[in-house]
């Protein structure tokens, strides 16, 4: 009993834990009823069997959506090597995106909720580069300001991710050819073009490139949204928090799909 109580405190920790805390309850309810079941009719004997049949069905395709859809939220503090570590880079990028966020061009600060920030910091596993110049680490930031994105880049860093820099879709393109990414964020107007963000995506995409790709300029409008992902593209935004969620479950992802690879 004592060893139950000391498994059980270590998988309340994490989410995972407890969901594995709450089937093996189920399961021992069920056991339970089962040792009396012997002697009910066979009518009132049915719901037990169906349930024993489908729970463990139900309960693979709930863990199988979660581990799908929302894998980065299946981890608690606990489950990294250092907690205060943990917590400083959740501060750090929370307020990283927060001051990016009131000095973005075009977001309209008294309608941000500003929760949503902490929520997708959360929601982030860092990631464990096995060395420090690993690609799937690294992000390709094109934009012929990079002044402009200080903060945003900050808190990317404060998940162990590291940036090269390009300031126009030519410098982009020859980084390119000797290097990989985990991802790829460009601007949209440049010195070159009012749409070189499109052209850059066009030549990697020519090239057989599939890096995931994220437009990150000064409108958020539902049909440059559209024309961005018919483009080819994974996302496009002019918001710091949607560009963090959504750049970091792309490299989380990918990273992923290579390390099972």
């Amino acid at each position: 009993m004592k060893e139950f109580s000391e498994t059980a405190k270590s998988l309340s920790k994490n989410p995972l834990g407890i969901i594995a805390l709450f089937i093996v309850l189920v399961y021992a309810v069920a056991a339970l009823v089962t040792t009396f079941a012997s002697s009910l009719e066979q009518t009132d004997r049915t719901p037990l069997i169906w349930f024993l049949v489908l729970f463990p069905v139900l309960v693979l395709g709930v863990f199988a959506w979660l581990v799908s859809r929302h894998a980065e939220k299946l981890y608690g503090p606990a489950d990294y090597r250092d907690e205060e570590n943990y917590v400083k880079m959740q501060l750090t990028a929370a307020a990283s995106l927060a001051i990016a966020t009131t000095q973005r061009p075009g977001v309209n600060v008294q309608e941000t909720d500003f929760s949503q920030i902490a929520d997708a910091v959360g929601g982030v596993i860092p990631g464990e580069r096995t060395s420090d110049d690993s690609w799937q680490s690294k992000i390709l930031w094109v934009d012929d300001r990079p002044e402009n994105n200080v903060y945003e880049r900050r808190a990317f860093e404060a998940l162990g991710l590291s940036f090269s820099l390009a300031l126009s879709t030519d410098e982009a393109l020859e980084l390119l050819k000797s290097n990989k990414f985990a991802a790829i964020i460009s601007d949209m107007g440049r010195k070159e073009g009012p749409r070189e963000g499109y052209r850059l995506l066009e030549a990697i995409r020519a090239e057989g490139n599939d890096t995931p790709f994220f437009i990150y300029a000064g409108s958020n409008l539902p049909e440059h949204k559209l024309e961005a992902a018919n483009r080819g593209a994974q996302g496009s935004t002019n918001n710091p928090e949607e560009l963090f969620r959504m750049v970091t479950r792309a490299v989380i992802t990918r990273k992923g799909r290579l390390t099972k690879g």
